[in-house]
C-alpha cells in the first residue's frame, strides 16, 4: 500500500505496499465487529464479508496445510476458534491479511482476497505466524530478527513460493529458486510493516536464514503442494499419537 510506513493508520493495511503481501504481527486497533454470513444466496451476490466467511470455513475444513497447523496449535496449547481468532474486514490498499499479535487474531482482508486459493494461502501464512507466536517468545515489535525468522518460515512453508505462484509472478528457472523466493518474500514482508531500510531487512534475513529456513515445524518437511501437506499432516498425527501413548 502506498503511504509512509510510520504514519498511523486504522486497520490492517498499515505499511502495506505490494500486492498479495501479508501484514504480520501488526496491531489493528478498534476494529468493528462484522456481520455473520447469510446462507442460501448465489455466491456472486454475497457481500465481501459473506464470501470471506464462507471461504474461510472451507479453508478451515478442507485445506491440508491449515488442518495441520490447527492441530499443531491445539497440541501446543493454543487451540484456534474460528469466531474468536479470525476477523474478516475491509482493508485499505492491496493488503491480504495480517496477524495481530496483541490480540492473537488473524485479520482477513475481505475486499482483497480474490478466490479460494488466495484465501488458503493467506490463512496458512498467518497461521504460521500464529504458531510461532504460540510456541516461542517472539518479540514482533522491536526485534527485527524475530520478525525475519517468522517471515522466512511463512514464505517457506505456506506455499507462497510454489512453482505455480512464481510462474504467475514471471519468476522461475533460477538456481536455488525456492531459497531465493523465500529470501525475497521475507524481505518484502518486513519492509511492508517496518520503517527500516532494505539493507537492514536484508541483514536480518541473512542472519537468521539458515536456521529458520531449516525449521520446518510443524510440517516436518517443506510442503511443496497439497500432497506433501497431507503426508505431513498424517505424520504429525502419528507422531502426536506416539508421544501421547508414551
Amino acid at each position: 500500500m502506498a503511504g509512509v510506513p510510520d504514519e498511523p493508520r486504522p486497520g490492517p493495511a498499515a505499511g502495506e505496499q505490494l500486492p498479495q503481501q501479508h501484514v504480520p504481527c501488526q496491531v489493528f486497533p478498534e476494529r468493528l465487529a462484522q456481520a455473520k454470513p447469510q446462507q442460501g444466496f448465489l455466491f456472486s451476490f454475497l457481500t465481501h464479508n459473506q464470501k470471506c466467511q464462507l471461504m474461510l470455513l472451507k479453508t478451515l475444513e478442507t485445506n491440508p496445510y491449515v488442518k495441520l497447523l490447527l492441530d499443531a496449535m491445539k497440541h501446543s496449547g493454543c487451540a484456534v476458534n474460528k469466531d474468536r481468532h479470525f476477523s474478516c474486514e475491509d482493508c485499505n490498499g492491496n493488503v491480504s491479511g495480517g496477524f495481530d499479535a496483541s490480540t492473537s487474531q488473524i485479520v482477513l482482508c475481505q475486499n482483497n482476497i480474490r478466490n479460494q486459493a488466495h484465501m488458503n494461502r493467506v490463512v496458512t501464512h498467518e497461521l504460521i505466524h500464529a504458531f510461532d507466536h504460540c510456541r516461542a517468545h517472539v518479540d514482533w515489535f522491536t526485534n527485527v530478527r524475530h520478525l525475519a525468522c517468522s517471515e522466512v518460515r511463512a514464505a517457506n512453508l505456506s506455499g507462497d513460493c510454489s512453482l505455480v505462484n512464481e510462474i504467475f509472478r514471471l519468476r522461475f528457472g533460477l538456481k536455488q529458486h525456492h531459497q531465493t523466493c523465500v529470501r525475497d518474500r521475507a524481505i518484502l514482508s518486513i519492509l511492508a510493516v517496518r520503517n527500516i531500510s532494505k539493507e537492514v531487512a536484508q541483514k536480518a534475513v541473512d542472519e537468521v536464514f539458515e536456521s529458520c529456513f531449516n525449521d520446518h515445524e510443524p510440517f516436518g518437511r517443506i510442503p511443496h503442494n497439497k500432497t506433501y501437506a497431507k503426508y505431513a499432516h498424517r505424520d504429525f498425527q502419528n507422531r502426536d499419537r506416539y508421544y501421547s501413548n508414551i
